[in-house]
């Protein structure tokens, strides 16, 4: 009878809380829709397949972890922005002309606008690296690297977007 009345309780409890639920520990508040625009790439050295990744990749994560539905067009909340930097530098040396440790980074500039409370609204730049031994052929770990970088990137988004932090 006990556990009856406690599920009774908190059915009750939660279905009388306002706002969306975000699992990042975030408030969507009355927002219902988001739209995410084509990130063009406009970084020095362009991968071509870049912007689809990075737009498809924002669009994922706020489906997954908000209760937001995707839309084509205007909605409650929209992100759009560019990448702005795809880079290669090196980090260490290994002696007067010798790299030893090489820094692979991505920016983002992202537009963010929460049409119910613009007050949240904002416009930042957003970037992720990794480190890695020169030695090593960039060609045959780019798309592992890049898919770490992108990953805490529309992290970072997210948590800006909804959890604004």
């Amino acid at each position: 009878m006990r556990v009856r009345l406690f599920i009774a309780l908190a059915a009750l409890a939660f279905a009388s809380c306002k706002g969306g639920y975000s699992f990042t520990g975030g408030n969507v508040g009355d927002a219902k829709s988001i739209y995410v625009g084509f990130f063009d790439n406009n970084a020095q050295i362009v991968n071509p397949e870049m912007s689809q990744i990075v737009t498809e990749s924002i669009k994922d994560i706020f489906v997954q972890q908000t209760s937001l539905e995707l839309n084509d067009g205007p909605s409650d909340m929209e992100v759009s922005g560019a990448i702005t930097e795809y880079s290669l530098r090196p980090q260490a040396a290994r002696g007067p002309s010798e790299v030893a440790q090489m820094r692979f980074s991505i920016a983002v500039n992202v537009e963010f606008t929460n049409r119910l409370e613009p007050k949240n609204d904002f416009s930042q730049r957003f970037s992720r690296y990794r480190d890695y031994d020169a030695d090593l052929n960039f060609s045959d770990i780019e798309t592992e690297l890049s898919e770490e970088i992108i990953k805490e990137l529309t992290e970072d988004i997210l948590n800006r977007a909804i959890a604004n932090w």
